[in-house]
C-alpha cells in the first residue's frame, strides 16, 4: 500500500502497488511481514504534511516480521528469527551527534516508511543494526506499537526527566500514550489524563489513571512533569500553566500545530521547560524493549487488514480507535 500522492486521507491516497521482493544488500535482512502498526506519522506522509521523500513510498515503521533472507555479512539473526523495525532506519555513524550518543539528532538519518519503503507491505529490508529482537512473551500484534508509539512515548518519559513516584499529566490518549501510562503505573507515578475522546478515556481509566479530565481542563494538582501526545499546539499553554516550579513538558509528535503566543511569567517562570522529541536512538529502543517485558505492558490493539490501510488511517485521524491499529499482513 504505497502513497501514490499525498492526499487527505479521506480520498484513498494509499493504493495497492505490485513490486518485486526487495534483495537484501551487505549487513542487511529481508524481513517477511507479519504485522505493521498504524502510526500518526503515517498519517501526516499519506496526507503531505510530511513531504514524502521517496516516489510512491510505502509508510509504515512498527514492523514484525521474520528473516526470510541474509545478505552479505548479516549474522546478527538467525533465518527464521522475529525481529521489529522501526522508525529510525539508519545514520551515519561519524558525525558530532552519533559520537555523543545521540543519534537520533544525525543529520544523515534516515526514516522508515519516509526515506524508504516501510511496513505496509509483505516484504521489507534493512540493515541488521538497526533491527531489534522481540521479547517471546509478546504477541505479533501486541509487540507492534511498541516499535514507535511504545519506543517514543518511553523517549518522552526521559526528555521530560520523570522519576518513580512523579505526578504526570498526558495531554491526549492514544496508542503511544497508553503504552507510557502503564511504565508510569509500573513506576509508581500519580497519573491524569487529557482527552477529549470518550473511547480513550474508557481505556485510560481500565489502564489505572488516577483522574481523567478533558484536553484542556485543569488537572486536580500541580504538576512535577507532562507528555503532549496530541498534535495540538493549543495544548501547550494549559499544560505549562499544570506543572509546578522546575515542571518539564516533552512534546512527543513529529507533527504539532501552531502554538499560541506564550505568557513568559504564566507559561515559563520558575524554570518551567518545554523540550522537543526527535525519534529515537536504538539504545532507547532496547531499554524500552526490556522494560515493556518487565512490566509487562499490554497493548491494546484494533487490527485490519493490509488493503484496509486508509481506513485504519482515518479512524485514526479521526480519534475512533481504542489504543493503536495494526494492519495484518502475513
Amino acid at each position: 500500500m504505497a502513497v501514490h500522492e499525498p492526499a487527505p486521507i479521506e480520498s484513498a491516497p494509499l493504493r495497492e502497488l505490485e513490486t518485486a521482493v526487495p534483495d537484501p544488500g551487505a549487513g542487511e535482512i529481508l524481513v517477511r511481514i507479519r504485522t505493521c502498526g498504524v502510526c500518526r506519522t503515517d498519517l501526516h506522509v499519506a496526507e503531505g504534511d510530511l513531504p514524502p521523500r521517496l516516489p510512491m513510498v510505502i509508510p509504515g515503521h512498527e514492523i514484525v516480521g521474520t528473516v526470510e533472507k541474509r545478505g552479505i555479512g548479516a549474522a546478527r539473526f538467525a533465518q527464521g528469527a522475529r525481529v521489529g523495525i522501526a522508525w529510525l532506519r539508519e545514520t551515519c555513524g561519524t558525525c558530532v551527534y552519533c559520537a555523543r550518543g545521540r543519534e537520533n539528532l544525525c543529520p544523515n538519518a534516515r526514516f522508515t516508511g519516509w526515506d524508504h519503503h516501510g511496513g505496509y507491505a509483505e516484504f521489507a529490508v534493512v540493515r541488521e543494526r538497526f533491527a531489534y529482537p522481540l521479547p517471546d512473551t509478546i504477541g505479533d500484534e501486541e509487540a507492534a506499537p511498541l516499535l514507535c508509539a511504545g519506543i517514543i512515548g518511553f523517549r518522552a518519559i526521559k526528555r521530560a526527566d520523570i522519576k518513580p513516584g512523579a505526578t504526570v499529566g498526558l495531554y491526549g490518549f492514544g496508542g503511544s500514550a497508553h503504552i507510557a501510562l502503564q511504565v508510569l503505573k509500573h513506576w509508581g507515578c500519580r497519573v491524569f489524563v487529557m482527552s477529549r475522546g470518550g473511547v480513550h478515556r474508557d481505556l485510560a481509566s481500565q489502564l489505572g489513571a488516577e483522574w481523567i479530565g478533558d484536553a484542556d481542563e485543569s488537572p486536580p494538582a500541580s504538576l512535577d512533569a507532562a507528555i503532549l501526545f496530541a498534535p495540538a499546539g493549543n495544548l501547550v499553554l494549559p499544560a505549562l500553566e499544570a506543572l509546578e516550579r522546575g515542571g518539564i513538558l516533552a512534546i512527543a509528535g513529529i507533527y504539532l500545530s501552531p502554538i499560541p503566543q506564550l505568557d513568559y511569567q504564566k507559561h515559563l517562570f520558575y524554570e518551567r521547560e518545554i523540550r522537543s522529541v526527535t525519534a529515537n536512538t536504538r539504545a532507547d529502543a532496547e531499554e524500552f524493549l526490556k522494560v515493556a517485558g518487565e512490566v509487562p505492558v499490554r497493548t491494546h490493539t484494533v487490527a485490519f487488514g493490509l488493503s484496509e490501510a486508509n481506513v485504519a488511517l482515518g479512524m485514526l485521524k479521526h480519534d475512533e480507535i481504542k489504543g493503536a491499529a495494526v494492519l495484518r499482513v502475513s
